[in-house]
């Protein structure tokens, strides 16, 4: 169970990162993409945030998770900056891909298909306990 004060520092955490990463984006040539923080749970000592992102297009979600792991120190800097009148000490940051939206996808696209996965559960993939 999240405490009140752990919900209000993820969903600072939340708006500035996603702010950063979309300008970052932007300013790095990368047209059409779309990231956006779907989550941050932080842990109870308020020492590691874990931040869940969606990319769009999905393709790209790999290699921009992986730059987006590579610019930690600076991602945290920048957020240390704007955040510096709200938080004493910004908390390490662990990036994952949030992969529900292709999950709901591929349920959609088997429903409507002639597969039935409720009946074959095999057609869908086994999701990762995050």
């Amino acid at each position: 169970m999240e405490t009140q004060r752990q919900k209000k520092i993820g969903g600072i955490i939340q708006q500035d990162i996603a702010e950063v990463l979309q300008r970052a984006a932007t300013e790095g040539g990368l047209k059409g993409v779309l990231i956006s923080v779907t989550k941050v749970s932080i842990t109870t000592d308020l020492s590691i945030a874990k931040i869940y992102v969606s990319i769009f297009p999905p393709k790209e979600a790999n290699v921009l998770l992986d730059g987006i792991r590579s610019n930690k120190a600076l991602i945290k800097h920048e957020l240390a900056q704007r955040t510096k009148n709200q938080l004493r000490r910004v908390p390490e940051l662990h990036f994952y891909l949030d992969d529900s939206l292709d999950y709901i996808e591929k349920i959609e696209e088997s429903l409507k298909g002639e597969e039935n996965p409720i009946e074959k559960r095999d057609l869908l993939d086994k999701r990762k306990k995050s």
